[in-house]
C-alpha cells in the first residue's frame, strides 16, 4: 500500500469530512473503512420485512437544519428535503386516553422549567446526573416524561447514568429535515465523490510518534505510512482494543473514552397485515406522559410517510437487556406498548405481520449507537478531540464534537476540524 499524506480510519460521516477537508486542501488522504460500506451508522437499507421501501438503520435526520453543514449541500445537489416537524402528526396518551389541548400546553410548559431547574443545579454542583434534575422537581408531573425523552429516547441512556451537563452543551434546536431516500443513501450519493476509500480494509494497530510525527497504520493487506492519521471509530471500538496504539494512548485519551461509553438505541418496526391504521392519521408520532421517574418511554412514529409500519424507538439498558433476550423480546415488549394505548386492536393488526429490529449492539465496528459522558466528565469529549503528537494523531465522529455530539453533523464537523489540525502537523 503506498504513502499517502493523511491516512483516515473509518469512512462514517466523520473520516468523510475529514477525507474531504484534506482533498480541498490539495493534499492526498486515503480512507481505510473496515466494512463493505460508506456511512458508518448513517446506513439506509431496503429491507423486504418492509416491502422493500427505503429505511434509514441508524440517523435519520439532518438535526438542527438552519445550521447544519449538510443541509446546503443537499441542497446545493437539488436534493428534496422532508420537514419532519411539519408533516408529522402528534398523539400524546395519558393512560388510555389522548391528552387534552390544556394539558398539553401544560406538558409544553415544563419543558422551559426542566431546563431551567438543569442550569441551576449544574452552577450549583459543576454537574449532576440528569435523574437529579428530576428529583429536584418532586411535584412536576411532566419531568419523569422529559427525562425519558432526553435521556433514554434522544441520548439513548439512563438518566441516572448520564451528565446533566453533557446534555446541555448539546441542546440542539431549529427544525429536522429528513432527505428523500433517506440519509445513508444521501452519504454515498453525495459525500463520496473524488475520495480514495478502501472498504473492507480493516486497521488492526496504529503506530504512531515515528519520525516527524509519522504514523504507520497496519491491515491484513499491507502497512501504509502518512504524515498523519485521524481516526473516527467509535468510543466502544476504542474501548474495545480491538484497535492497538503503539505506544499507547496518552492517559487523558483513555480516561475521555471511558469516559465516553456507548449507549444503545433500538428501532423495533412492525408491518401491518390488514388496513386498519389505529384510527390514526398518516406520519403520526405517538408517545405518553409517565406516571413515575425510571418508567420506559417508547414513542412511535405510525404509518411514515404513508406506509403500512409503526417503528418504534427504545433507548438505554432496556435497549441493551432486549438486545440481549432477542429479536422477539423486543418485538413483543413494542407490541405490549402500544397495547397500553390501543389495546387489544394491536394483536388483529400485526399478528403474522413482519418485523425488524435495529441491532447496533452485534456490530463489532461500532458496539452501540451512540456515546454519552457519564456524569462529572461532560469535558471529555473536548479531552479526546485534542491533538496529539502535535496534530500527527487526530480523533474525531459524533463523540468529539459539541453542540452537535451523537449526530451525523456533528461527526462531519468533528472530521472537518480534525483534518485542519492534521494539516496544520503536515505543514499545510
Amino acid at each position: 500500500m503506498t504513502e499517502t499524506d493523511i491516512v483516515i480510519i473509518g469512512a462514517g460521516l466523520a473520516g468523510l469530512g475529514a477525507a474531504r477537508a484534506v482533498r480541498d486542501s490539495g493534499r492526498r488522504a486515503v480512507v481505510l473503512e473496515a466494512s463493505n460500506r460508506v456511512g458508518g451508522r448513517a446506513w439506509t437499507d431496503h429491507p423486504a420485512a418492509l416491502g422493500g421501501v427505503w429505511f434509514d438503520m441508524g440517523a435519520v435526520w439532518f438535526h438542527d437544519a438552519e445550521h447544519n453543514p449538510l443541509v446546503p449541500i443537499a441542497r446545493a445537489a437539488g436534493d428534496t428535503l422532508l420537514r419532519s416537524d411539519e408533516i408529522r402528526k402528534e398523539r400524546t396518551f395519558i393512560g388510555d386516553r389522548v391528552a387534552t389541548g390544556a394539558e398539553l400546553a401544560a406538558y409544553a410548559d415544563a419543558w422551559p422549567r426542566y431546563e431551567a431547574e438543569a442550569d441551576s443545579l449544574i452552577a450549583a454542583k459543576g454537574d449532576a446526573s440528569l435523574a437529579e434534575v428530576t428529583r429536584q422537581l418532586p411535584d412536576d408531573p411532566w419531568a419523569a416524561t422529559i427525562e425519558a425523552w432526553e435521556g433514554p429516547v434522544i441520548c439513548a441512556v439512563d438518566a441516572e447514568r448520564f451528565s446533566a451537563l453533557d446534555w446541555r452543551r448539546n441542546a440542539l434546536g431549529g427544525s429536522n429535515l429528513v432527505p428523500d431516500g433517506g440519509i445513508g443513501a444521501f452519504v454515498q450519493r453525495r459525500l463520496t465523490a473524488g475520495l480514495d476509500i478502501r472498504l473492507n480494509t480493516p486497521v488492526t494497530r496504529v503506530r504512531w510518534g515515528g519520525p516527524g510525527g509519522q504514523v504507520t497504520v497496519e491491515t491484513p493487506s499491507g502497512s501504509i505510512t502518512a504524515e498523519a492519521c485521524i481516526v473516527t471509530v467509535s468510543t466502544g471500538v476504542l474501548a474495545s482494543g480491538t484497535l492497538e496504539f503503539d505506544p499507547v494512548l496518552p492517559a487523558r485519551v483513555a480516561d475521555a473514552v471511558q469516559a465516553l461509553p456507548m449507549g444503545l438505541a433500538m428501532k423495533v418496526a412492525l408491518r401491518a397485515t390488514g388496513p386498519d391504521r389505529l384510527d390514526l392519521p398518516l406520519h403520526c408520532s405517538v408517545d405518553r406522559i409517565l406516571e413515575r421517574q425510571g418508567e420506559p418511554l417508547m414513542p412511535f412514529q405510525c404509518w411514515p410517510f404513508g406506509r403500512d409500519y409503526v417503528q418504534g424507538w427504545i433507548g438505554g439498558s432496556i435497549a441493551w437487556d432486549l438486545a440481549k433476550a432477542g429479536e422477539a423480546a423486543a418485538v413483543d415488549f413494542a407490541l405490549s406498548y402500544l397495547r397500553r394505548a390501543f389495546g387489544g386492536q394491536v394483536d388483529g393488526l400485526f399478528a403474522g405481520g413482519a418485523s425488524l429490529v435495529t441491532r447496533w449492539d452485534a456490530d463489532p465496528l461500532v458496539r452501540g449507537a451512540y456515546c454519552y459522558a457519564v456524569p462529572g466528565a461532560a469535558l471529555a469529549r473536548d479531552a479526546l478531540a485534542e491533538p496529539i503528537s502535535d496534530g500527527h494523531l487526530m480523533f474525531a465522529g459524533e463523540a468529539c464534537y459539541v453542540p452537535f455530539a451523537g449526530t451525523v453533523a456533528g461527526a462531519w464537523l468533528s472530521g472537518q476540524a480534525a483534518a485542519k489540525a492534521a494539516l496544520a502537523a503536515v505543514g499545510v
